[in-house]
């Protein structure tokens, strides 16, 4: 009865419905085991996860979404303002459900596989991480482990839900959480039609006073790929150099003029790197950076969020969508 009453409570707060049947499955053997494929191989899950843990970056999110509090889950490494290893959206939706904080991880120096241990987990969900084949085989000793389907940091946020749910034994749940995302993203673009058709960047790690080399995210990463989400095209010049599997790349500034296809660029700085763009005779040619069209994000929630995950997407759309809009609109200037 207890469990029954966990269940339905986790279940109201997060807008699902339990049957008494559906929370009586928790640790039972399941009618048919849940096979999941990934780089590593697949895994087999048999009974239905009671005690649920995640490791990397935002997994957790997917379990919170859906109304299962994980036992256990990686501290917050960027973006963590006050310190807490919550970012805020974790913050809100453990309000929302009522619940504590459970045991953090600290992964600043890798997977805490003690840590993850010690709070006995039936599953660890890792869909979006940078697993190696040591650590999945070292997590697998503590439970089954989902684990990326491809390149590690290149799992979207859809694949995401859709492989932590279903590890979770809650993939038409997790199908649901997808498709209200997606309708909330599609409302907040209507709102802005200057983003259709233009094409998009996104720079990173650029030093202010070293801007030889170009460094981006290309196709393969999640924040490229959100672009597409909010009505945004890759530049053909990202394209061309996402042909392998990296998740970024680079380009010498002396080839700059390859990036004359960018309409916007979003990177992380602040106006010191806009200024040393703007006044670098090479960099200062791209047309993003001619017009102004760029969104600078730092380390706070917009900056953290431009990395898509199941409940920062909702925490920070109408902010992001409204900034792209703007470099959008300024895109249409003439250059100076």
């Amino acid at each position: 009865m207890r469990r029954f009453f966990l269940f339905s409570l986790l279940a109201t707060a997060a807008g699902l419905s339990f049957s008494a049947h559906d929370a009586a499955l928790a640790g039972q053997p399941l009618a048919e085991p849940i096979i999941i494929r990934h780089a590593f191989g697949e895994t087999v899950i048999t009974e239905k996860p009671e005690r649920v843990a995640t490791v990397a970056w935002a997994n957790q999110e997917v379990p919170l979404a859906l109304g299962v509090v994980p036992v256990g889950f990686a501290a917050a490494n960027f973006g963590d303002d006050d310190g807490d290893g919550l970012l805020p959206w974790v913050s809100e939706r453990l309000g929302t459900l009522d619940a504590a904080p459970p045991p953090l991880f600290d992964e600043g120096d890798g997977i805490d596989f003690e840590a993850v241990a010690e709070v006995r987990p039936d599953v660890i969900l890792a869909a979006y991480s940078g697993l190696t084949a040591a650590d999945y085989e070292t997590l697998s000793l503590i439970a089954p482990v989902i684990a990326y389907p491809e390149a590690p940091w290149s799992t979207n946020w859809r694949d995401m839900i859709r492989l932590d749910s279903a590890g979770i034994g809650m993939a038409a749940e997790g199908d649901q959480l997808i498709a209200r995302t997606e309708a909330e993203i599609a409302a907040e673009v209507a709102k802005y039609p200057e983003l259709s058709g233009k094409t998009a960047m996104f720079i990173t790690h650029l030093d202010a006073t070293d801007l030889s080399v170009v460094n981006f995210y290309t196709t393969h990463d999640t924040r490229v790929q959100f672009f597409a989400d909010l009505g945004l095209e890759a530049p053909a010049s990202v394209v061309a150099a996402s042909k392998g599997a990296s998740f970024s790349g680079s380009l010498s500034v002396e080839r700059v003029d390859a990036l004359d296809d960018v309409d916007i660029i979003v990177a992380y700085g602040d106006n010191v790197l806009y200024e040393a763009m703007k006044a670098n005779p090479l960099m200062s040619r791209i047309p993003a950076v001619k017009n102004g069209a760029v969104v600078l994000l730092g380390s706070d929630p917009l900056g953290t969020a431009a990395n898509p995950t199941p409940l920062s997407i909702s925490y920070v759309l109408d902010d992001y969508v409204a900034k792209l809009a703007a470099a959008a609109r300024k895109s249409a200037a003439t250059p100076e």
